[in-house]
């Protein structure tokens, strides 16, 4: 399968964000119907749900949107850790949207609880494609240690799940979190990764340049359609 790989890089994290937001807005505008979105946390997107509820605000057609999470900490919704708590302080609060359309990971239930409500949900909301469902765009990071979403090295079996979503657990702090699994987010119609920051250069490289070392990195093996990596000068320094 020829696979499409769009590099977009920019100076700045600023730059950044406002390059996606731009393409995001794109995107939404021309699909008929509703557009179903994964989000994710960390400072990049922080910075990037600064510029939409600040930019767009008043021109991106919120009612289409259905918002979701790649995945989520098993903490409560007022958390500092909560990935729903991040995007609701920086986006969702400073937007109208229909309060129908906001799909969190309810983290403050017991992980087995949490991911077999929102396995529900997915699938009686998100259209299915090779008997997954299809997410228009899902957006990741890349952790330090290659991790994306929750997906984490030493669990590279939820790379090939059956399920789709699964209980995954912090190697360092053992913490829970609920994660959408290899096979649903390489179904997706495009997955944009967002990488900010020289720590992960060598990631990015490593990925980006075919290196061999790249298979133990569970972030070089989603592989959608449509893969596009928005990365900031730092992060795409060591790309041959």
């Amino acid at each position: 399968i020829l696979r499409m790989i769009e590099l977009k890089i920019s100076e700045t994290r600023e730059e950044l964000a406002k390059s996606f937001a731009r393409d995001l807005f794109q995107l939404v505008s021309q699909t008929n119907g509703y557009f179903h979105l994964a989000l994710s946390g960390g400072s990049t997107p922080r910075l990037l749900f600064d510029h939409l509820s600040h930019d767009y605000a008043s021109r991106m057609p919120w009612e289409k949107i259905h918002f979701w999470w790649g995945d989520e900490r098993c903490v409560p919704p007022s958390d500092a850790e909560s990935n729903y708590r991040m995007t609701y302080d920086h986006l969702l609060g400073k937007i109208d949207f229909k309060p129908d359309h906001i799909h969190r990971i309810k983290g403050e239930l017991t992980p087995g609880e949490a991911c077999r409500l929102y396995r529900d949900e997915i699938r009686d909301l998100i259209p299915v494609h090779a008997h997954l469902p299809l997410f228009d765009l899902i957006i990741l990071g890349i952790g330090d240690d290659g991790h994306t979403a929750s997906i984490f090295p030493d669990q590279m079996d939820l790379l090939i799940s059956n399920e789709t979503c699964a209980i995954a657990v912090h190697p360092q702090s053992g913490q829970k979190r609920v994660t959408l699994t290899g096979p649903v987010l390489n179904n997706a119609r495009q997955v944009s990764f967002l990488v900010t920051g020289t720590s992960k250069a060598t990631r990015i490289a490593q990925i980006i340049n075919k290196e061999n070392s790249a298979a133990y990195l569970p972030a070089s093996h989603i592989q959608p359609a449509r893969l596009s990596f928005y990365l900031d000068h730092e992060a795409a320094s060591g790309i041959k």
